[in-house]
């Protein structure tokens, strides 16, 4: 059974439930609902450079507010007395990095939108 060394931090939550919220919103900008050839095309640098912030963001944020000794990457390099003494300390700043990048990329990804999928409820069929 596993179980995590060094309880969580309070800041833990919040950046775990924003990070996934602003990861929604970054995942629902790549869903295309109906005819795809009625909507206009997004431009494939912002796409790219969208996703590759909003990957760059997720990475940031697991680092972020998972346990510093349960990190194996950390412990092989640091060690178990170099985790908690170097990388736990910087934890917060990778916090605030992920947030900024997440929050870039949303906001990357949505100044190219010009047209909404949704139509108006004139052109609808109701059955």
């Amino acid at each position: 059974m596993f179980s995590r060394e060094i309880a969580p931090v309070w800041w833990n939550y919040p950046v775990w439930l924003v990070t996934s919220a602003l990861s929604g919103l970054l995942i629902a900008t790549y869903v295309r609902l109906g005819d795809a050839a009625e909507l206009p095309a997004a431009e494939p640098d912002r796409t790219v450079r969208g996703g590759r912030l909003g990957m760059a963001g997720g990475l940031l944020a697991w680092f972020a507010v998972g346990c510093p000794v349960c990190n194996k990457l950390a412990l092989l390099a640091l060690g178990y007395t170099g985790a908690i003494t170097w990388f736990a300390p910087i934890q917060p700043l990778l916090a605030i990095g992920a947030l900024v990048l997440a929050g870039l990329a949303v906001v990357v990804r949505l100044s190219g939108q010009v047209a909404c999928p949704v139509r108006p409820a004139s052109d609808r069929v109701v059955r």
